[in-house]
């Protein structure tokens, strides 16, 4: 397989790039890779599935915190 060699990049796009790759749980060569692609020939990764979608929300406390109070409506005069 081809290789490419990319020299003179910025170091804040060094940066991004790691920090990405550590997002993704990748290395920054890898990460590379899927930008690459995703950018020249599309993103072809599929779309997570609802469960999945809804494992990557983050933790943000008790389900009770979301709990709704019973709504009685309010009083209206004829």
């Amino acid at each position: 397989m081809p290789q490419l060699i990319v020299r003179q990049i910025e170091e804040k796009v060094v940066r991004k790039l790691k920090e990405r790759a550590g997002l993704h749980g990748v290395s920054t060569e890898e990460e590379h890779r899927r930008i690459l692609r995703e950018a020249l020939l599309g993103s072809s990764e599929k779309k997570p599935s609802f469960k999945e979608y809804l494992l990557q929300m983050p933790e943000v406390g008790p389900d009770d915190l979301f709990e709704r109070s019973r709504d009685l409506g309010r009083e209206v005069v004829l």
